[in-house]
């Protein structure tokens, strides 16, 4: 079979373009020359100084009493680790877009039993259809798989309400995606029953992609002890264990990464948990009150995610010439929609270190490209 794609030379002399897509983003100078420093072992006392650096910061950061894993990968990863370490076969998955239904996909791929609780796309997961599928299913979930910010539809789903209601099935463990906004949308983990959540480092938390985040309940743990079988890489057990052992991961790590991760998490604990959230709040009220001028949001009312806004495309706008035009004139990046909203749509990425002023700059180019 004949490749489709031939090479393409990187090249040195790419403009450097400011990006408001829904990751990754903006990275921080200092974030970025952290990774410079020199190479070091993986089994040295300065990466165990360094990895447990990071792990511990990261608990502070989220005010969690339950054990983080830092692993080097994308979130992807933990789609199919807390699928492998806790699912037996029944899991329930609530799709409303294209990474929820995606979670789905990969459980069936590794042989799982995947029972859909379908929405229209915009549409949130409410608690109470979970509640009633749990309830009226004729099988026993192990799992609930959910996802807290779709960011195809721009859609924040009420993880923590559905968490409560999961509290009252203690052999269905629920696992949340928050690939695209953990670290700009607070959330209580420890007190909604959230057995594993994880993330990817280039979203919200405004680092280089290539680390993927997971917080990991006791619950959790011990349910894959009990399980017996389990991912390889992204074990609980293995990962948990070789660090209460050595503080190191048990795989060769992309060490440059961590480095900008330390770096960064200085300044995460520096503004802290609550106040990062606000600034995102305050980012996504921005570009709501924007959109609701020129056009109209996508996402179900009230349930609007805090780190992606989708915005639907009420006034028939060039949406990819619209992109276009916006990168070549201001070097700044945003999207298009995902999939079948490629032109009902675009997502404005307001997550990480971008602030109100930053934002304004990119809506004011798309006024003025757009004619608005």
């Amino acid at each position: 079979m004949d490749p489709v794609t031939k090479k393409r030379e990187y090249r040195d002399d790419y403009d450097d373009k400011t990006l408001y897509i829904p990751g990754p983003t903006e990275v921080r100078d200092d974030v970025i020359e952290a990774m410079t420093e020199s190479t070091f072992g993986h089994r040295m006392d300065r990466m165990t100084d360094l990895y447990t650096t990071i792990v511990e910061d990261t608990k502070e950061f989220l005010g969690t009493d339950n054990e983080v894993v830092i692993l080097t990968g994308s979130g992807t990863e933990f789609w199919e680790a807390t699928t492998l370490n806790l699912v037996d076969e029944h899991l329930l998955v609530p799709t409303c877009g294209a990474f929820s239904e995606r979670y789905a996909n990969v459980a069936e791929r590794l042989g799982k039993t995947v029972h859909r609780l379908e929405y229209e796309w915009g549409e949130a997961v409410k608690p109470e259809d979970v509640r009633e599928a749990i309830e009226t299913a004729d099988v026993n979930y192990d799992m609930v798989a959910g996802v807290m910010n779709e960011s195809s539809t721009g859609v924040r789903n009420p993880i923590e309400e559905i968490g409560d209601v999961l509290k009252e099935y203690p052999d269905t463990y629920f696992a949340v995606d928050a690939v695209s906004c953990l670290g700009g949308d607070y959330i209580n983990i420890d007190a909604h029953g959230i057995d594993a959540i994880f993330a990817s480092t280039q979203k919200a938390f405004a680092m280089p992609p290539g680390l993927a985040v997971c917080v990991v309940s006791d619950d959790a743990y011990d349910r894959e002890v009990e399980k017996g079988d389990s991912s390889w890489y992204g074990g609980f057990r293995r990962t948990i264990d070789y660090y209460d052992r050595k503080g190191q991961t048990h795989s060769t790590p992309a060490i440059p990464i961590m480095l900008a991760y330390r770096q960064q998490m200085k300044h995460m604990l520096d503004e802290g948990h609550r106040a990062r959230d606000e600034r995102h709040r305050e980012m996504m009220e921005y570009v709501h009150d924007w959109a609701d001028e020129h056009f109209a949001m996508f996402p179900e009312d009230g349930y609007e995610s805090q780190t992606v806004a989708c915005v639907e495309n009420t006034r028939g706008i060039d949406v990819a010439a619209t992109i276009e035009e916006v990168n070549e004139e201001y070097d700044m990046a945003f999207s298009n929609g995902y999939g079948d909203l490629g032109e009902e749509t675009f997502r404005i990425g307001h997550m990480g270190e971008h602030t109100v002023e930053s934002v304004t700059e990119l809506t004011d180019a798309i006024e003025d490209v757009a004619d608005l």
